[in-house]
């Protein structure tokens, strides 16, 4: 899997330098695309990373900004670091075209931290769960769609044992409402409440679970969201922290540093309302108890 993660962050890093020098070049998004004669969208999913970018349309964005002839070699570079494709494009359109970039990400990141409101996070969902949740969301969809974007959910939950690069830190504080809501019936939630002591026992991952008794808090505001942190590795620049916010048509790649403080602000505040893992653990073990005793 390690070769699968290589072309999410060169992405990222071109678009931020090429929107970099086209804002000191005092070039507006709509005057660059006239430029280049092609779309304002071109530009903007260049800049945004979400994208594999010709070398082409790299000397093109440098010619016009009156780039150093050093500094386009290290681009040109980059873009060619973009082509690499990631495991999940073996499963085409099961992955939304806006969130292919989050699992990218996500395959990178050396901390995750998961606030969850209303479901269970993707990473840990059981295939009884997330066939559940796609019956729910989708209805329309084929069977074989299903089965393609559950498949999609538990190949991702293989970063939380990997050995290299090394498995990330996780952490969750998850509403008390999450563990109640049911999705499929009373043996898919007793498996999935089971799935979560399991993955909990990990010692990468922390599960808590934030009672309904600690009343209105920050969380209620923000919504679902969850924190990205990066490795440093071998660059000067480490790759900025992210928050991510998802909606039912698109997602939120949150990384201006005012933006990033923000929810860290909302995810201490929650952390100092949850209850602490042992306690969440009892929680979870007493739903189990009730679902299977009645």
């Amino acid at each position: 899997m390690t070769e699968d993660m290589g072309s999410t962050v060169p992405r990222r890093q071109l678009g931020r330098t090429l929107k970099q020098l086209r804002t000191e070049a005092g070039v507006t998004l709509d005057a660059a695309a006239d430029a280049l004669e092609c779309s304002r969208q071109k530009v903007w999913r260049i800049e945004s990373g979400l994208g594999v970018v010709r070398s082409l349309d790299v000397k093109a964005m440098c010619a016009l900004y009156d780039v150093k002839p050093e500094l386009v070699g290290a681009l040109v570079g980059l873009a060619t670091q973009t082509k690499a494709k990631g495991w999940w494009h073996a499963y085409g359109d099961a992955i939304p075209e806006w969130f292919e970039l989050y699992v990218g990400l996500e395959s990178v990141a050396s901390r995750l931290r998961f606030f969850k409101n209303t479901l269970i996070p993707g990473i840990v969902q059981t295939r009884g769960y997330a066939s559940g949740m796609y019956g729910i969301d989708q209805p329309e969809m084929s069977d074989e769609d299903r089965e393609r974007a559950v498949e999609v959910r538990l190949q991702r939950q293989s970063l939380l044992t990997r050995r290299l690069p090394p498995a990330p830190n996780v952490e969750m504080v998850l509403s008390e409402a999450v563990l109640l809501q049911p999705v499929g019936d009373r043996s898919v939630m007793v498996e999935q409440l089971q799935h979560m002591i399991e993955v909990a026992d990990l010692p990468n991952v922390s599960v808590r679970v934030l009672p309904l008794a600690a009343g209105p808090h920050h969380g209620t505001v923000a919504g679902e969201f969850v924190l990205l942190d990066f490795p440093s590795g071998n660059r000067n620049t480490p790759e900025p922290p992210i928050v991510y916010s998802e909606s039912l048509t698109g997602a939120l790649y949150l990384d201006r540093a005012a933006e990033y403080a923000a929810y860290e602000k909302v995810w201490a505040s929650l952390s100092r309302l949850a209850l602490d893992e042992g306690q969440s653990k009892n929680l979870i073990n007493k739903f189990i108890g009730e679902l299977t005793h009645g």
